[in-house]
């Protein structure tokens, strides 16, 4: 796994092979499938692991503060710093499709880590009172129906408008690291940094994520 890893950073996923992995350890290639019965075995296994890598990076982040528009923006910051420390395990899991490469069910588990985990900080902070649904325009029916089954099972008890912001931050949040990690950003930022953590705080507001709200007698 370590030297399918560097051959990752040196060559791409689209790239990796099982024969280049054994020769680089020394091994026959055909001892190769005593580990794995096929390169797409070996991507699932680098998936997982990346995909899990990264949620215990971000569940521990989550553990920094109890209260929750700390703990928002903490897990952003380090889900952020993970992308920018392994660019290589991020793009496998965020960057395009490996062509002639699809990911099984297994990938299903540890690929709904983060999502969840930030459905959990706004079910936390509805719980505690941190929550205040946000003022604008009545939810779009079209739109309550399709966030509402994805509501109930990452974000029970939070209010449909803010679930639906929940979803769309959780885009923002890969696609912000997404135009930095691949460029994007090149010749127009001097520190993307700077624009993220704008982001992660608008969104805390964007959110209705705030202190708790005193409790009434």
């Amino acid at each position: 796994m370590a030297e399918a890893r560097r051959q990752l950073a040196e060559v791409g996923a689209g790239a990796l092979s099982l024969r280049a992995v054994a020769r680089e350890l020394g091994m026959a290639s055909s001892a190769m499938y005593r580990y794995f019965a096929s390169r797409e075995e070996l991507l699932t296994a680098l998936i997982d692991e990346a995909y899990d890598a990264l949620g215990d990076t971000a569940e521990a982040a989550a553990k920094s503060s109890d209260r929750a528009f700390v703990r928002w923006q903490a897990v952003c910051r380090a889900i952020r710093s993970w992308a920018l420390e392994h660019p290589q395990e991020y793009a496998l899991i965020y960057g395009s499709p490996v062509p002639g490469y699809t990911a099984p069910e297994v990938t299903l588990a540890p690929g709904s880590r983060i999502g969840l985990l930030l459905g959990s900080l706004l079910a936390d902070a509805q719980s505690a009172g941190e929550l205040t649904p946000p003022d604008g325009p009545t939810l779009p029916r079209a739109v309550a129906l399709e966030i509402r089954p994805l509501a109930q099972i990452a974000m029970p008890g939070v209010p449909l408008p803010t679930a639906a912001q929940g979803v769309l931050a959780w885009a923002q949040i890969f696609g912000q690291i997404n135009f930095e990690l691949f460029g994007r950003f090149d010749g127009l930022l001097a520190d993307p940094a700077v624009l993220f953590d704008h982001a992660i705080v608008s969104m805390t507001k964007e959110l209705g994520i705030g202190p708790a709200r005193a409790s009434r007698v």
